[in-house]
């Protein structure tokens, strides 16, 4: 049992470090930027449809 378990961990070292290939720092910057763009024009795109849902909700229930 506790061979396969090192065979398993010695085997998932060397995968990550010669099979996996890293992005460079630039590139995680590049993307860093685009998620976080990307999040706030999703924040204010669903605030603007919470807040119009929320005031036609209250011009509707007002008229009864």
């Amino acid at each position: 049992m506790m061979d396969k378990v090192s065979t398993f961990l010695r085997e998932s070292v060397n995968e990550m470090r010669y099979k996996v290939t890293w992005p460079k720092y630039r590139d995680l910057q590049n993307s860093s930027v685009l998620v976080l763009v990307a999040s706030v024009i999703l924040a204010l795109f669903i605030g603007i449809v919470d807040y119009s849902l929320e005031n036609l909700m209250e011009w509707f229930y007002s008229a009864f």
